[in-house]
């Protein structure tokens, strides 16, 4: 009988030790939580251009005016509530995945940029966030001579 060779895949096993350590932390330092309220932090996608840093949060069920939005020391912040819809009905729940509560996540800025700048839009519950970079955080091409 010939037996293969296993690869391993470092990437995989990063993760694994990093859901261990995510477990453990659980337990060992339980964060206060309301009764079957689960973390909600939003999925972001941190960009950048030529003249610009582009932030987009994924805030699926959350209302525009239930999000707050900030920069301090290059990081962008943003807050909110996504709230849980309550019907009168007496229901039987077989399952519960969606997640409501308050949320924050902190979004360290890749360069410099102009707050005052700053533009934010909500639609079909993306958040895009465009802050323009300040100028001498633009690349600038030199001759060699």
């Amino acid at each position: 009988m010939r037996k293969g060779i296993a690869l391993w895949s470092p990437f995989a096993e990063f993760e694994r030790i990093r859901r261990e350590f995510d477990r453990l932390m659980e337990e060992l330092v339980p964060m206060p939580r309301e009764a079957g309220e689960r973390p909600f932090a939003p999925v972001v996608d941190v960009y950048e251009t030529d003249n610009e840093v582009v932030v987009k949060a994924e805030l699926p069920g959350v209302k525009k005016e239930n999000i707050e939005v900030s920069i301090k020391d290059n990081s962008l912040c943003i807050r909110g509530e996504k709230k849980e819809e309550k019907e009168e009905k007496t229901e039987t729940y077989h399952r519960v995945e969606r997640t409501y509560g308050r949320f924050e996540r902190v979004i360290g800025l890749p360069t410099d940029v102009k707050v005052e700048s700053a533009k934010a839009e909500f639609k079909d519950g993306v958040l895009e966030v465009r802050i323009p970079k300040v100028e001498d955080a633009k690349e600038r091409k030199i001759d060699i001579a």
